[in-house]
């Protein structure tokens, strides 16, 4: 056995068994891989995929755990890699992030600046997704560190750890009626054209959340991914925004300059985290350490090394 085979069955399954596009990905051909994996049964003595003809239809139940062994020993050569790299190129080489635009927009490019300055040899690449995007780059080793506010808790492969806490504001244009109204409540927002993010992005669940308890159905005018399209189509007069705090810094530098307006929103749809992640039982290099620090005063070197190895499950911010 070796580990091309390896990785044609964790291809094939990454791929949903179908080999055409697992032999695309891997850059070799079908019959080559259905060859490999063909081999690697025999040599097992076991079938890890059911069949149907030559299809493959299901991972078998010895196939599962012929998976898991599959998963570790990749990783750990992955790992490997990493140590050799660590030790053998002085703190360089690249960095891959994988983020939602609004992390990337507005909180990651003071620590990628940062960490530069302190590893001028590294290269960052970042990766931008939906958070669902995020976990899987990070399972399939396309990024070693992940950031965003949906999602990344609920993946067994992921150590997530909590970086920030954030709140929604309402983005008005300036002379907007709510922007004179001393106490907002959820009722008068329902009645607005409502511009926000999509259902995946940047807290909008909390947002629906907060709306369905109240038993109200907001008006949503127009989702978006970015923070920047949500405040354009405010100014534009196509309803109130609602937006993450961290992307109307801008807004509430200009002051009465302004053309916007910003409502705090917090207490109508209460405190998102975001989180970071990174793929359990991974070898985490010094520059990504060091960047965990710089986005947060509470991700020491210490705690995340703990949690990488089960020590830390979580911690209140």
């Amino acid at each position: 056995m070796n580990l091309h085979q390896f990785r044609f069955v964790q291809e094939a399954v990454r791929r949903s068994l179908n080999l055409t596009e697992a032999a695309k990905a891997l850059h070799t051909s079908q019959p080559g891989v259905s060859k490999a994996i063909i081999e690697l049964e025999e040599e097992l003595g076991i079938e890890i995929f059911a069949r149907h003809g030559k299809r493959l239809k299901r991972v078998t139940e010895p196939g599962q755990a012929v998976l898991k062994s599959i998963d570790l020993i990749l990783r750990e050569v992955g790992n490997l890699k990493r140590i050799g790299e660590q030790y053998s190129a002085e703190d360089s080489g690249t960095l891959s992030i994988a983020t939602t635009h609004t992390q990337a927009r507005y909180v990651l490019p003071e620590a990628v600046a940062k960490l530069r300055l302190a590893y001028p040899k590294v290269n960052v690449s970042l990766h931008q997704g939906s958070p669902e995007q995020v976990a899987r780059m990070l399972i399939d080793e396309v990024a070693e560190i992940g950031m965003a506010t949906e999602s990344l808790a609920g993946y067994a492969e992921l150590v997530t750890l909590p970086c920030y806490e954030w709140q929604h504001v309402l983005v008005l244009p300036v002379g907007h009626p709510l922007g004179q109204k001393e106490h907002l409540t959820l009722e008068d927002i329902a009645h607005e054209p409502l511009i926000t993010y999509h259902p995946s992005y940047t807290g909008r669940t909390k947002i629906d959340h907060a709306f369905a308890t109240r038993k109200l159905e907001p008006r949503i005018a127009l989702e978006a991914i970015d923070s920047d399209v949500i405040k354009t189509y405010v100014r534009l007069g196509l309803g109130v925004g609602i937006a993450a705090e961290m992307s109307v810094r801008d807004v509430v530098a200009d002051g009465a300059k302004s053309d916007l307006l910003v409502r705090p929103a917090g207490h109508l749809f209460g405190q998102n985290v975001t989180r970071v992640a990174f793929k359990r039982g991974a070898y985490l290099r010094n520059f990504v350490y060091k960047l965990a620090e710089l986005l947060s005063d509470r991700l020491s070197r210490a705690l995340v090394a703990r949690a990488m190895v089960g020590h830390v499950d979580d911690y209140e911010l």
